[in-house]
């Protein structure tokens, strides 16, 4: 593929699959989009506020227009346009240790003229940082699938997700927040419609960048809008839709990865092999295990299954085993391959899966997410007396927790 990225973005975007570009070798323009996009949602980890003694604990650390520049990255090209909030879902607060209100997951940014001519096209851009508090450790445990059911038009029951992560995307905060917030869903849905109205006299592209919890609801967000068509512009014009996922874990089930694949959502899934993450939920009952010889096993339709192409990276710190999931390791291996020792110990961002775990630990312990798990495993072997639990969808959430309890 020859040519500057303006010339060139639609395949660097994924129209094409990304052939010929991730195999055998990432070529260099997606590699430089790959890196770019990473540090745009490293940008939330940055900008996240743990501290609870904080007036903006589990909010962004700094206003809109300033976020890009207090996190050292105020030549992204990006301005800021709306910070985007997660409540929990219904279940989840009944959990005394879930703390009450929304946290902010993320941002959505447009490109700015000059970054727009570099690029070729006007990028709307979403980011969404990954797990960090109570609440979304307990929708990552909920792994039983549902039907997504986003257009009301056509609801789609083969279309399942974890529900977890769709209690994540849809939920919305009843009463008393001082967010007054709207669901994740209706707020990036109204922003990114308001922007596709602005610059509908411009080429546009739409990317979707998250980390670990992040890429799933960057999925979610993807299907959403292309399922509704809100990137479907008169007569037969389509502006592109493309995900960018770092060590995300599986998010729907077959019915799932196939309509993504009929509405052309591209998703480009840079995979660490020894990150656990991206092998969860469906550890056991995966696309991997769907048929048997020419015979398609019972359970074949609940499956989870991985949307997308692959970017296989290894890495790996015996010393530091929580690197394996570190989007800071992430980006500097696929900016350097051939360097060695690259987990950058002292970094913001390498050391946030460090603070993130001692802030979960305090405030919801290990052990308690353990036994939670072993509750359902022992749930499991009480209630599957008969053949017939193989079709049930909440096989798959006691598989998953039996296999989270595992690695635990």
């Amino acid at each position: 593929m020859k040519g500057s990225l303006a010339q060139v973005w639609r395949k660097v975007q994924g129209c094409g699959d990304w052939e010929g570009l991730v195999s055998p070798s990432l070529h260099p323009l997606l590699r430089e989009e790959i890196v770019r996009y990473g540090e745009l949602v490293s940008a939330c980890y940055k900008a996240f506020e743990l501290d609870s003694s904080s007036s903006r604990y589990l909010s962004c650390k700094y206003g809109k227009g300033s976020m890009f520049e207090e996190v050292g990255m105020g030549g992204s090209g990006y301005d800021v346009t709306r910070y985007v909030y997660v409540t929990a879902p219904d279940i989840m607060t009944s959990i005394p240790s879930i703390r009450p209100g929304g946290r902010w997951v993320g941002y959505v940014a447009v490109a700015s003229d000059d970054m727009t001519d570099r690029l070729g096209r006007r990028d709307i851009l979403v980011t969404f940082r990954g797990t960090v508090t109570s609440q979304e450790w307990v929708a990552n445990l909920m792994s039983s699938l549902t039907p997504a059911r986003l257009d009301p038009g056509d609801p789609r029951p083969e279309v399942q997700v974890e529900s977890g992560f769709l209690g994540l995307y849809t939920s919305n905060e009843c009463g008393g927040s001082r967010f007054g917030l709207e669901s994740c869903r209706e707020q990036l849905l109204c922003e990114i419609s308001r922007l596709l109205r602005k610059y509908k006299g411009e080429e546009v592209s739409i990317s979707i960048a998250g980390h670990s919890m992040g890429s799933s609801l960057a999925h979610l967000l993807a299907y959403d809008i292309s399922e509704l068509g809100l990137n479907h512009r008169a007569p037969s014009s389509t502006v592109p839709v493309t995900v960018f996922s770092y060590g995300g874990p599986r998010v729907g089930n077959l019915g799932f990865k196939q309509r993504c694949e009929e509405l052309g959502v591209k998703v480009l899934r840079v995979v660490n092999v020894h990150d656990p993450v991206t092998k969860l939920p469906g550890v056991f009952l995966n696309e991997n295990f769907r048929v048997l010889g020419n015979y398609e096993l019972p359970w074949s339709c609940s499956c989870y299954s991985h949307v997308g192409v692959e970017v296989l990276l290894d890495f790996l710190d015996v010393k530091n085993p929580s690197c394996v999931h570190d989007l800071d390791a992430y980006i500097s291996l696929v900016r350097c391959p051939r360097e060695e020792g690259i987990i950058h110990e002292d970094g913001v961002v390498g050391n946030i899966f460090e603070r993130v775990m001692s802030n979960v630990v305090g405030n919801f312990e290990l052990c308690r997410l353990r036994r939670a798990a072993s509750g359902m495993v022992d749930q499991f072997l009480v209630q599957s007396q008969g053949a017939e639990f193989l079709m049930d969808n909440n096989f798959l959430g006691w598989m998953n927790c039996l296999a989270l309890y595992m690695l635990m």
